[in-house]
């Protein structure tokens, strides 16, 4: 089901036909996927990029969802790149205003085989999630005169081949589901008919994770 608006875009990526060495079976099955993220997201299977947030990450209050369908075969993982917006590495936002703050994040997402309309995946605890930015350290510099100087950052890089099938995320904790009042999801959420199951994720702290790197496996299971 297509929608418009200016807080939803749709996209059929109708001659995209992926294929790893890891799937089970060569039959190419086509995926309608609805994804909300607060602020904007990127979705890979392995280091080919499927679908980025069609808002840029530099756009404040960017709050959007993206529809669109893409072909694989199953099973196949699904790598994401999940941003909340930060004007800069001390994490907080409207800088130097009355609003100066620390943003919040948060993701939702679910997977539909459209030949039968049924759903093989949706986000929730069990998906892998690892914050590669963390700003600030110290929640109370976020009122601070001079946060450019008072506000640390932990910043590391993208793990070498994260996106890959083999990469061994055990080592990543699962993702944390929080309520819909503590996201406060808006702009093109309640556009969506999310699957019941479906949760709205991030990782442990919605506030000063700013960067969140998530993984998560879709198969041809039902949920």
């Amino acid at each position: 089901m297509l929608k418009t608006s200016r807080f939803y875009s749709t996209l059929a990526i109708s001659a995209f036909a992926l294929s790893t060495p890891y799937a089970s079976s060569s039959e190419m099955v086509n995926i309608q996927a609805d994804v909300w993220a607060d602020n904007w997201f990127a979705m890979y299977i392995e280091d080919q990029m499927i679908m980025e947030d069609s808002v840029s990450i530099n756009t404040e209050r960017s709050f959007n969802a993206e529809s669109f369908v893409f072909q694989s075969s199953l099973p196949v993982t699904l790598s994401f790149v999940i941003k909340d917006y930060k004007q800069n590495d001390t994490g907080l936002e409207y800088i130097g205003s009355r609003k100066q703050q620390m943003g919040d994040g948060g993701f939702i997402a679910q997977f539909t085989d459209s030949s039968n309309n049924k759903t093989l995946l949706v986000s929730n605890e069990a998906w892998r999630c690892f914050p590669i930015h963390i700003a600030p350290i110290d929640k109370r510099c976020e009122k601070s005169s001079h946060p450019n100087k008072d506000c640390m950052s932990d910043i590391i890089s993208e793990p070498h081949d994260w996106k890959t099938t083999s990469f061994d995320d055990r080592q990543w904790p699962n993702a944390s589901a929080f309520p819909k009042s503590k996201v406060k999801p808006k702009g093109g959420y309640d556009l969506i008919r999310w699957h019941r199951d479906a949760k709205l994720i991030w990782t442990a702290d919605l506030e000063t994770d700013n960067t969140i790197l998530c993984r998560a496996t879709l198969t041809s299971e039902e949920v």
